[in-house]
Order: structure tokens, then C-alpha cells, then sequence
């Protein structure tokens, strides 16, 4: 063999390593991306999660006198009273009635304006959003500000006493003037926004 033909330059060297670190960082950023868009199918977020039992769930928001937050499920499982079942049949999807039938309901943490987490205010039983004044009763219908609608809710199976929220899907909140509860404020609001 001729020593020339077999022999590498310093240049061939260096192209060689560039192409092959080059190669080798594309192919980690690439697997880095694969693996963050890769749907999680182990619990939490975006799949079905246990919050609990229901008669517990009832009975600390009964002594709370609030909804019961879950993070897991960037959730609130708020109280749906009986006898506004009738206006709930007209104005909601079956896929959120099991739960209303069952005294709760799941809804979102988000906020539909611009997706700021909304908490609950004790002194006037309402979620209002801290970012733009936005309110809503206890069930999540819109009372004022400037979301588009009610807060959106989750799906809520229950099967022996204890209650799955399915995270994976999110109903749209129901329109803008839907009120199947009558609850109005109960006092002082802690966020801005007036009302509509």
C-alpha cells in the first residue's frame, strides 16, 4: 500500500471531528426534542388523575366553604348544587353532566381570556383572574371581564366512591349569559374588572 494514499492530513483530521461533533450534537438535540414532545402517558397532566374520593372532596369543600384545588391536574373541583341539574341538561355537553349529577365539577386553572391561572375569591365565592379583571361564579360561568366565555372544564368519571378527572380532554366553557346556578356575589371582590 502506498503510505500517501493511507495517510491523513491535519485537515481531513479536523473536517472529520467537525462533521462527527456536528452529527453527534444534532443527533442528542434531536432525541432532546423527541423526548419533550413525547405525550406522557404515566399520570398527571394531560391524562386521566385520581383526585380523590368524592364524599371527601364534598365534605372539604363543605368546611372550607371553597373548591379544592389539584395541582396534579392544574385543576378545581368546585360544587355543582342538585337542583340546577335541569339548566345544566340544557346548557352543557354529556360530557360534563356525570359529574355535575355526582354534586362537582372540574375546571380548568386557566383562564380563557389569556390563560393566567385563576384563583377563587373566599370573601365573594367567585374565581376572578388577577391579569385582566375577568370573573366567574362558582360553577365557572362568566360573570364579567373580558374572557370570551365560562372556564373551561374537564370530564369527571366516578367509579367506586373516588372521582378521575380526564385531563386529556378540555371542554370549552359554556357561552357568555349561560347562569344555571343564580349564584351571585357573596361579598367584596379580591380582583379588578368590572362587571358585565
Amino acid at each position: 500500500m502506498d503510505p500517501d494514499a493511507v495517510a491523513t492530513t491535519r485537515r481531513q483530521f479536523f473536517n472529520r471531528s467537525a462533521i462527527a461533533m456536528m452529527t453527534l450534537g444534532l443527533s442528542g438535540f434531536g432525541g432532546a426534542v423527541l423526548a419533550f414532545l413525547w405525550p406522557t402517558l404515566r399520570g398527571g397532566f394531560g391524562s386521566k388523575v385520581t383526585v380523590g374520593r368524592l364524599d371527601d372532596l364534598l365534605q372539604q369543600i363543605d368546611q372550607t366553604r371553597q373548591p379544592v384545588y389539584i395541582s396534579e391536574a392544574r385543576t378545581w373541583i368546585a360544587p355543582y348544587p342538585h337542583d340546577a341539574l335541569a339548566a345544566a341538561k340544557r346548557a352543557y355537553s354529556p360530557a360534563v353532566l356525570p359529574g355535575m349529577s355526582s354534586g362537582i365539577v372540574a375546571l380548568y386553572q386557566k383562564c380563557p381570556h389569556l390563560g393566567c391561572r385563576v384563583p377563587f375569591c373566599q370573601t365573594s365565592q367567585w374565581f376572578e383572574c388577577p391579569c385582566h379583571g375577568s370573573q366567574y361564579n362558582r360553577v365557572g360561568e362568566k360573570k364579567g371581564g373580558p374572557a370570551p366565555r365560562g372556564m373551561d372544564r374537564f370530564p369527571v368519571n366516578i367509579a367506586g366512591g373516588s372521582v378521575t378527572v380526564d385531563t386529556s380532554t378540555v371542554i370549552l366553557g359554556p357561552p357568555i349569559g349561560t347562569n344555571t346556578t343564580g349564584q351571585e356575589t357573596e361579598g367584596p371582590h379580591c380582583a379588578g374588572g368590572a362587571r358585565e
